[in-house]
């Protein structure tokens, strides 16, 4: 396959636009305005899921005001494919103590809720002072377990969505804006 033939293959992927960059900046820097309201004085740090919402938290820590620290944790239930394994893996953990911070939790996207839950779990035993969770995107119709995020951007119907951090097979996370994937072609 050319370069020409992969291009054309990786555009015809993308069904339709759902949120543009556009928008997706603008509830960013809203998000941003929240958290510095809330954390101005108290240390805050900013949790990072990797691999897909390396690209919001690039965004949102760029737009909070307030000092704040990042890490980075690798959590996943999505090895290659559009659907969930069931299996949360947690490949990176937190090298720090984080019993001495406010921690909010930056996710891409709230599926099933099984990712979060168990993460959100695992951070809670280390006695934050406090432990909030904020998404890009949030899926509720999906819910498996009783999870919800204390702040979602974006709500959006079952769709298999890709662009700005999330994948199909490791691709698509440059896109700019979030889309719909075409898993018909």
């Amino acid at each position: 396959m050319d370069k020409t033939e992969m291009i054309e293959n990786f555009n015809s992927k993308i069904k339709r636009v759902l949120i543009s960059e556009d928008e997706i900046k603008s509830a960013i820097k809203e998000a941003a305005k929240k958290i510095d309201e809330s954390y101005d004085g108290r240390p805050l740090l900013l949790v990072s899921i990797l691999n897909g919402a390396f690209v919001f938290m690039a965004d949102l820590c760029r737009e909070i005001t307030v000092p704040c620290e990042i890490a980075f944790m690798c959590a996943s239930s999505y090895y290659s494919g559009t659907q969930s394994s069931g299996i949360v893996n947690i490949t990176m953990d937190l090298k720090q103590d984080i019993s001495g911070y406010h921690v909010i939790i930056v996710e891409d996207i709230v599926d099933t809720g099984r990712t979060l839950n168990d993460v959100v779990k695992l951070l809670r035993a280390r006695n934050p002072l406090s432990l909030r969770v904020i998404t890009l995107l949030d899926k509720p119709s999906r819910r498996i377990v009783d999870f919800n995020p204390d702040m979602a951007l974006f709500e959006i119907e079952d769709r298999f969505v890709i662009g700005y951090g999330l994948d199909c097979g490791e691709m698509y996370r440059n896109l700019p804006y979030i889309a719909e994937y075409d898993e018909t072609k």
